[in-house]
């Protein structure tokens, strides 16, 4: 009844089903799985605990620019102007529009420029145009938050 309700699996070592608890899981569909063999049943286990377990990501910071300035481009949309204060910017980082305490917007890097040039990433000190997918509302003193996902656990 507890595997019907939680849509689980039986699991036996050793021993055999009643065919009354047989007929009981067939009707609720309950799979049951036995065993005499115990690494066939660890590995069972581990198989479906891998399948089963989402990821855990953890957000680790890499760089936070603040908006000096806004620029709109046609066929573009709004570009902040921004210095880096701290670490850098990459362009295949996701980041955290933060206005004061406040995270207003979460999204993806869609330009990143350095002086006129695509880049791949600019470092602490320097300028850059920075255009995020799905977001325009800039305004001078934001600040752009670039964090990367890092898998942690299984």
């Amino acid at each position: 009844m507890l595997a019907s309700a939680s849509h689980g699996v039986v699991i036996g070592f050793n021993v055999q089903a009643d065919p009354v608890a047989k007929k009981k899981a067939e009707n609720e569909g309950v799979s049951i799985r036995i065993y005499d063999i115990i690494y066939r049943l660890i590995e069972d286990i581990e198989k479906a605990l891998k399948g089963m377990l989402e990821p855990e990501f953890k957000e680790t910071v890499i760089g936070r620019a603040e908006v000096l300035t806004t620029f709109s481009i046609s066929k573009v949309g709004t570009i902040a102007g921004c210095r880096v204060k701290e670490g850098d910017i990459r362009r295949n980082c996701k980041v955290h529009v933060k206005r004061g305490n406040e995270i207003i917007f979460t999204g993806e890097i869609s330009s990143l420029k350095h002086e006129k040039e695509d880049v791949k990433e600019v470092k602490t000190g320097l300028d850059c145009g920075i255009g995020l997918k799905g977001f325009e509302d800039f305004k001078p003193g934001d600040i752009l938050e670039a964090f990367v996902l890092e898998r942690f656990g299984m």
